[in-house]
Order: structure tokens, then sequence, then C-alpha cells
């Protein structure tokens, strides 16, 4: 935009030759013309200066619109920027043609939690459990990239516990303003939490046991995923992923009995993909405040490297519901590993042998009970119920392991919110079979 200048001097030395031109003629026919005649030539003044006052008053109008246009021009279209991907329900969605937003947008979220044993208090930690940095970057209003890194446990290295992981890589098209399409590492939509479980988003200092040991979340595979988003609320995605890999399983270890797909996920780390999964999920959101939905995934996962194929299968349905101050929600969850008995017979002796299926369930209440401008403290209770080991395949007497006993978990405690991006959290733990496990738990979360 070029500085304002001042009027054009040959429109100022006009409008003077005019007045002068003008004036003269009204001179010389003082003396000459007739009373009507001296006032023909004055209205003929008028209105030449009626026509240049016109003409100044277009200038003006055109300079003070010349800066709007121009930084109009100057400046390319740019999508609205959306949500941090683990804060948002996985619907994609077109952006506007044109946004004063950010083209690309910095995310992240952190939790660290404090967890004491009542009856084993020498057991006491304090850890931060994850710290995740991430970014989503629209090239256009159709495209755009989403990323997470996530560090585990404060400190990563060869002797520590730590991790440092990729969480979502992704690149997501939109098609038109239903279908969108993404390829890379993405979380799979199974249950409630695993493609929303920032801190601020769940209850508890803890994920629940049922999306942890059953379902394995953080999830996620490599592969292709079509969503779906429909204007009944519905939301629709399914795609063909990479798998898990039962050749990772450690019978020496009781990682499997914790969680059986946990401990053989391959986080697409070099991993095996001679044969890929299939997997679909459906949301409703048509009422509002409900949302009604459910998850299946199959896949083999011996890929060619075992005495047999085998097949993993995981389902589950869920249920949330948010009446006023209420926030109330319920899932179900179960999967299965095929020919296992094949799989086991080399492994009988060892602890932790592969279980032919693992299920769980929970229900959750929590009510907001006050608020203040940014604050509010919602008291919730959760009971589940979950089991690893569920069932075995046959072996033949003596050989076949017992089923996993039910463990039963009641929780119970308030989350307290400080701004809707950070939390405060507290809650004591009881467990009905291993009552070693009975803890007091305390936490900090926050997301942006």
């Amino acid at each position: 935009m070029q500085p304002s200048r001042p009027l054009p001097r040959r429109l100022a030395r006009q409008s003077l030759v005019v007045l002068g031109i003008a004036l003269a003629a009204g001179a010389a026919s003082a003396q000459t013309a007739t009373e009507a005649e001296l006032a023909r030539k004055l209205d003929q003044l008028a209105a030449e200066l009626a026509a240049v006052k016109a003409q100044l008053a277009q200038i003006q109008k055109e300079r003070a619109a010349a800066p709007v246009a121009a930084a109009a021009a100057s400046s390319p279209a740019a999508p609205t920027a959306a949500a941090p991907p683990s804060t948002a329900v996985a619907v994609a969605a077109p952006a506007p043609a044109a946004s004063s937003e950010p083209a690309t947008v910095l995310s992240a979220y952190g939790e660290i939690n404090y967890n004491r044993p009542t009856r084993a208090s020498e057991n006491t930690q304090a850890d931060i459990r994850r710290f995740v940095l991430g970014y989503q970057h629209r090239f256009n209003e159709k495209t755009k990239v989403v990323t997470e890194l996530e560090v585990e446990h404060a400190v990563s290295s060869s002797e520590d516990p730590g991790e440092v992981e990729v969480e979502q890589a992704y690149v997501e098209r939109q098609f038109t303003p239903t279908w969108a399409a993404r390829a890379g590492l993405f979380l799979i939509p199974a249950g409630l939490l695993n493609e929303n479980h920032e801190p601020t988003a769940y209850y508890g200092v803890e994920r629940n046991f049922v999306e942890t040991a059953i379902i394995p979340s953080t999830w996620r595979e490599g592969g292709l995923q079509i969503v779906g988003s429909f204007d009944n609320g519905l939301t629709a995605q399914f795609g063909v992923t990479t798998s898990f890999d039962l050749t990772k399983w450690d019978a020496t270890s009781t990682e499997g009995r914790e969680s059986p797909l946990g401990s053989i996920h391959q986080e697409m780390a070099l991993a095996k993909a001679r044969h890929l999964a299939v997997f679909g999920a459906l949301n409703w959101r048509g009422v509002p405040g409900l949302l009604l939905g459910g998850s299946l995934f199959t896949g083999n996962a011996t890929h060619a490297q075992a005495v047999v194929q085998s097949r993993v299968t995981l389902w589950d349905l869920h249920a949330r519901w948010t009446p006023g101050r209420w926030d109330l929600s319920g899932l179900y969850s179960r999967g299965t590993i095929s020919n296992t008995d094949a799989l086991n017979a080399p492994l009988v002796g060892n602890t932790t042998l592969i279980p032919k299926s693992f299920d769980g369930w929970y229900l959750q209440g929590a009510y907001k009970v006050w608020s203040s401008e940014d604050y509010a403290l919602s008291p919730f209770l959760r009971w589940e119920q979950f089991n690893t080991a569920r069932s075995y395949a046959d072996l033949g007497p003596g050989l076949t392991p017992d089923a996993a006993a039910t463990e039963r978990v009641i929780t119970f405690g308030a989350n307290l919110q400080i701004t809707p991006q950070i939390v405060v959290k507290a809650d004591y733990q009881r467990f009905r079979e291993n009552k070693d496990l009975n803890r007091v738990d305390l936490g900090l979360g926050w997301s942006f």
C-alpha cells in the first residue's frame, strides 16, 4: 500500500482556472450585461463547482478502499486450523476458504502423577507419565498433516525406563464435505479413550483398566483410513492397517497377563506387515449430549512366521450421555486370538501362555457440583471388571492353564478444572482380587 498523497495538483489548478474565468467573466458582465445574464453565469459557475466537489469525493472514496483491497490481494486464503488431534472428535471437516488463523498450529499435553499404595507405601512413586508435543499444518483448505511426539517417564535411555515414540504421523485429505482419507500412523477408533486420551478428557488420575488392559490405549497402527461425517450425526471410520505381532509374545514375562494386545502391538516400528488388518467404527451423535458407538478390528498376527496362522479380533460397544451437569458413560470390550492351542504347545510350563479370550466393562458417573469462572469441580465414581485371560484353548489334561480371576476395581475421586486446559485430580482405587494394589492417586494434567 502506497502512503497517502495530497489531491492531484492538476485538479486543483483546474479548479482555480474555472474560478478565475468565472470571476473574470462575472466582472466583465457587470458593466455590460443585464442582471439576468449575470445570474445565468453564476448558475453555470455553481454547477461547475459541484462537479469538481463530486470528483474530489470520488477520489477520496477510492483511496479509502485501496488499503483493504491491497491487504486482501496480498494475503493467501488460509484454512481454519483444526483442534489438536488427541482432543478433537475424529471427524474430518473441511476448513473455510479463508481464515485469520495460522496454517500451522502447535499442540501439547502432559501429566504428572503420584501413586501411593495403601498397603505398601514403600512402593510410592511420582512420575512424569507423559509429555507430548504435536503440530498440525494445513497445506491448503483440503490437506493437512498431523504429528505427535511422546516422551514417557521423563527420561529415555538404555538404562532408564522412559520411551520416546511417534504417537501420530498422518496426512489427511478432504475430498468432499462428507468424506476424507488419512494415510500414515494414526489412532485406531476404538472405545471412548483411545482417540481422546488427554488428561483433561477423562476422569481419574490413571486411565481406566478396560481401555488399557483390554483395548491397549494409546493404540495406533499404520495404514489407510476413510472417514465419513454425515449431517444426521453419524461418523463412519474404516480402513486397512498393520496388525499385531504374536511372534513377540514373551511367555516368561507377566506383560501379556497385564495386557495381551499391549504386549504384542507394533506401533509401526519396523512393523511386520506380511498380513494386514481391517477395522471399522461407527459413532452417532444425533441427539445433543448423547454418543452411541462401537468398533471392530481383526487381522492375522503371525505374518507367516509361526506354525499356524492366528487371527486377533477386538470389538467394543460404548455410550456416553451428558445431560446437564451429569456425565455418564459405559463400555464393554472383548478380544479373541485364534489357534492358540498350537501356539501354546511349545510354551507349556512358562509363566504366561497366550489366552484364547479376554474382556472387560465399566460404568462411570460424574457430576459437576460447583463451577465459577474457569473453575469446575466434578466428583466421579467408576466400577469396572476386566479379565486378561478369560479362557485358554484346550491343551490336554494338566496342561491347560486355569482362566485368570476377574479383577474388580472401584475408583472414586474428583477432577478440579483450573481452566478448560488444566486439571488437578485425586482418587482412591480399591481392588477386589489383589488388595495389595489399593492406592491413593494425585495428578496434574494439561492440554492445549
